[in-house]
């Protein structure tokens, strides 16, 4: 059996699913707003200059610390009743025909994902895909989270995880799909016989380049419950993806701003 695999931010969905989810953490008092600001600058300096391990590794650290002593529960139940505002108005319509097209293919179809099981599990039940492979955090005996994660999947550690479900569901890699948009994915992209690049970073569009791999850019975000095209603007955005827009202006504005000031 063949399979699709699929990173899930800014390749299926248009954003970060956790910034996206941060208005909803912030109205139940789980974040505060400092918190919101500096995810939405971490997201926009990722978006503009790209982020190596060390990043990631710092960025993760404090989100560990962060969720210390959370009910695991609690954030699966808050996401649940908040995914169809918040999540699916900024699913990409290219990731949902591609997920279908492989289904009726008959292959199974995985979203690979660096997010919290909490939020990919939810939306992959969403999607309809067949399952998922996501950061598992470590609970404690009362439900509560520790601070320590039981699984990062990320970088190698998605193809780690990839080729154990592989072994274990004999399915034949050679033949299979996998779709990012990360250079940091390309273990994944590089373990299967179809690697995608999807709205790459840089450093993923130059090895997609050279070694001529498929490239693919998504535009239209779409709510799955209708698939109708969700405006840029206006009422119908969740107020994630709102303080993402607002972040990133911001981001982009101090960038710019702390470049003409060097440059003098």
């Amino acid at each position: 059996m063949e399979a699709a695999f699929f990173d899930l931010d800014k390749t299926v969905i248009a954003n970060s699913s956790v910034i996206a989810l941060g208005g909803t953490l912030y109205r139940d008092g789980l974040i505060s707003t400092r918190t919101i600001v500096r995810g939405l600058y971490a997201q926009g300096v990722y978006q503009l200059v790209g982020a190596d391990e060390n990043k990631m590794d710092r960025m993760r650290e404090a989100m560990l610390t962060l969720t210390r002593g959370w009910d695991q529960q609690h954030v699966k139940e808050l996401v649940r009743e908040t995914l169809d505002d918040v999540i699916t108005p900024i699913i990409y319509a290219e990731a949902l025909e591609l997920i279908d097209e492989h289904r009726a293919a008959g292959r199974k179809t995985v979203i690979v994902s660096s997010s919290p099981l909490e939020t990919v599990e939810p939306i992959g039940d969403y999607l309809g895909v067949d399952d998922v492979i996501a950061t598992r955090a470590r609970i404690d005996a009362h439900g509560r989270y520790t601070g320590e994660l039981e699984f990062y999947a990320y970088a190698a550690h998605k193809a780690d995880a990839i080729r154990e479900m592989a072994v274990a569901e004999g399915l034949d890699l050679a033949g299979s799909y996998a779709y990012s948009d990360s250079i940091t994915d390309l273990p994944m992209l590089e373990l299967v016989g179809h690697p995608v690049a999807v709205n790459p970073d840089r450093e993923l569009a130059r090895i997609a380049r050279d070694r001529d791999w498929d490239v693919r850019y998504f535009q239209r975000p779409v709510r799955l419950r209708d698939r109708v095209p969700v405006p840029p603007r206006g009422p119908t955005l969740a107020a994630g993806s709102l303080l993402l827009a607002a972040g990133s202006a911001l981001v982009v504005y101090l960038w710019m701003r702390r470049r003409a000031t060097s440059n003098r």
